[in-house]
Parts: C-alpha cells; structure tokens; sequence
C-alpha cells in the first residue's frame, strides 16, 4: 500500500500515525527539553566525522574517475582503430561517474557544512517546529548547478506541528537501516510541500522511539521524560549558549522557542517586525 502523501518520496517504507505513546526514548539525540519547547540533534558528532570522511574519499576517487575517462576519451577518440564497444564504455563510465558525483557532493556538503547536529526545535504550547539546517537536507534529487556552489547555505523555517506528518524510508542496504522524515503538507490535505529530516539513519525501530517521544511531549503525555536529555531542564542557558548561539537562528526565533501561546508568538513577531 503506496504513502497517502503525494508526490511520495523516495525509498517510502510506510506511514506514522500522530498521537502518544508509552514507548520509552531509548537514544542520546534528545539535547534538551523543559516545559516549553524540547531540541533534537540530526546529525551525531561520531556519524558526522565518519560519513565526512567517507564521502570525501569517495570525493577522491570519484574525481580521479573524471578525470580519467576525460583522459581516454580525448586519447582514443581520434584513434581510427578504437573499437565502438571501447568507445562506449569509456563514454558510460564517464556518465557513471559525473552522476555519482552529483549525488556525493550533496552529501558531503551536508555532513560538513551541518553545525553543532542541525537541532530541531519543537514548541508543544504553540505547536511550531523550528530548523536552522544545511541547504541539502531539502531531499531534492534535480538541483540547479548553482546551488552546488552554495555550500553553506542554510535554511531556517517556523513550521506547524499540525502539518507535518512522518514517514519512514530506509537506504535499500543490507543493513536495513531507516530515517523517519517529516512530510509537510498544505494544511488539510496530504499534498507534500517540503520535507524535513527528524531522525537520520538508524538500524531497526531506533528512528520510531523518537517519533513516538516527540509525539507524546506534543501532547503532554507523561512518557516523555523532560529531563533525559543532555542537558538537564534547569540548563537552559548553558544548553543554549553550547547549541544555540552564534548558529545563525533569528532572534526573534529563539525567544520563541519559549513562548507559551499563540498569542505570546504574535506578540515577539510583531516586536521583530516578522511579518504572519
């Protein structure tokens, strides 16, 4: 049975139901949480140096790739004894290789450019979801060739709670891992408009314990322990001069990751001159 959310996304492997659950949080990407508003982590310091370090080999190797085919290919082409079946596979693995790169890059973009593990910010009194990420978390597989110039473009979004709905997607390995993402729709309809990376790789049901946290503390429900995070609740300032500050997030957004209503979010957007 196919996502009810369209257009689907790539490597859909089933849909999340919204509502609490008495599932414990088993995982460290929970960095703070009081009252108001609790922060994950995307992106793990160890994950981040790894996966930096194996993209920028493949990096590597990608380019010798180019480089080479470009080389046989303006060595052989004027040769009148290359055979066609040569020819083509020279011109194939050229292709091979440029796309691979246009898929790396990306990526190698995202795990170095991703500061301090993107933090998601989730505002359960005024039901907004705060991001302050890499440009390439956008899950966009055709980019302009502009954007791959922009390595440090960032992007920092207010979202509703209510419009975002979570799927899981795995990577088609052998290692079966996952990544729950959050579909945002057009309010009321399963039409997607953006996406947003909530949990990141991980093997077996690892990336649903967040889900189902994040949920219960949307709704108050008395799984969702506040103080397990990394930051104990009473650590708000240390958690937010670590996490938080010179990380590029408006002012007006961090003061609203506090805000209680509705009204008290309208009333620091209109102290900010933030427009609805």
């Amino acid at each position: 049975m196919p996502s009810k959310y369209r257009p689907q996304i790539v490597g859909w492997f089933g849909d999340l139901d919204k509502g609490p659950y008495s599932l414990p949080l088993h995982d460290d990407r929970l960095i703070y949480a009081n009252d108001n508003y609790c922060a994950f982590i995307r992106k793990e310091h160890n994950d981040q140096i790894f996966y930096s370090c194996l993209y920028i080999v493949g990096f590597i190797f990608g380019t010798g790739a180019i480089v080479s085919f470009i080389w046989l290919l303006a060595l052989e082409y004027d040769d009148p004894t290359i055979e066609p079946f040569t020819l083509m596979v020279i011109i194939v693995g050229f292709t091979v290789s440029c796309f691979g790169m246009y898929v790396l890059i990306p990526e190698l973009y995202q795990n170095l450019f991703s500061r301090l593990g993107s933090p998601i910010i989730f505002n359960r009194k005024t039901g907004k979801v705060y991001v302050n990420e890499s440009y390439f978390f956008n899950f966009k597989i055709l980019r302009h060739p502009k954007v791959f110039l922009q390595p440090k473009k960032r992007r920092i979004q207010e979202y509703d709670w209510n419009d975002m709905h979570g799927v899981i997607i795995h990577n088609f390995s052998r290692n079966a891992l996952i990544s729950t993402v959050l579909m945002v729709c057009q309010p009321g309809t399963h039409q997607v408009i953006d996406h947003v990376m909530l949990d990141p790789a991980q093997p077996g049901a690892g990336s649903f314990h967040v889900w189902c946290w994040i949920n219960s503390f949307m709704v108050n429900y008395e799984s969702a322990d506040i103080d397990d995070g990394e930051y104990k609740t009473d650590e708000e300032a240390k958690f937010k001069t670590d996490m938080i500050e010179g990380e590029g997030w408006p002012e007006w957004m961090v003061e609203a990751f506090n805000a209680t209503s509705l009204e008290e979010l309208a009333a620091i957007k209109h102290k900010y001159n933030i427009k609805p």
